[in-house]
């Protein structure tokens, strides 16, 4: 997995992790030839560590993801994003979280 092209956006201290923000956002001219075809979002400590996955192509102009995950306590989060040539990711370190989600098991 390569590194440089997805840039992971999330807060340092999550004060609720029931729903804290992030944005991903690939390096990519989405064109026919170059362009993100999937992005995964993997927890270090989630029940489930696959919280999501985002399905892109070229008609999509630019490859950028804003949502809100649960977290399960301070952990870290990495995008994944799949590219034609190669896997890209990227790493949050530590994200703190003051009130874990999760905590059902699954």
């Amino acid at each position: 997995m390569r590194k440089g092209r997805v840039r992971l956006e999330l807060p340092r201290v999550a004060e609720d992790g029931h729903s804290v923000p992030l944005t991903v956002r690939v390096d990519s001219p989405m064109s026919d030839a170059d362009h993100v075809r999937r992005i995964d979002l993997v927890s270090e400590k989630n029940p489930v560590p696959l919280m999501a996955t985002f399905f892109l192509g070229p008609h999509m102009g630019r490859a950028e993801i804003e949502s809100r995950v649960r977290l399960n306590g301070t952990q870290r989060v990495t995008a994944i994003a799949q590219l034609p040539t190669a896997a890209s990711g990227s790493t949050r370190p530590d994200v703190v979280v003051e009130e874990s989600a999760c905590l059902d098991g699954g």
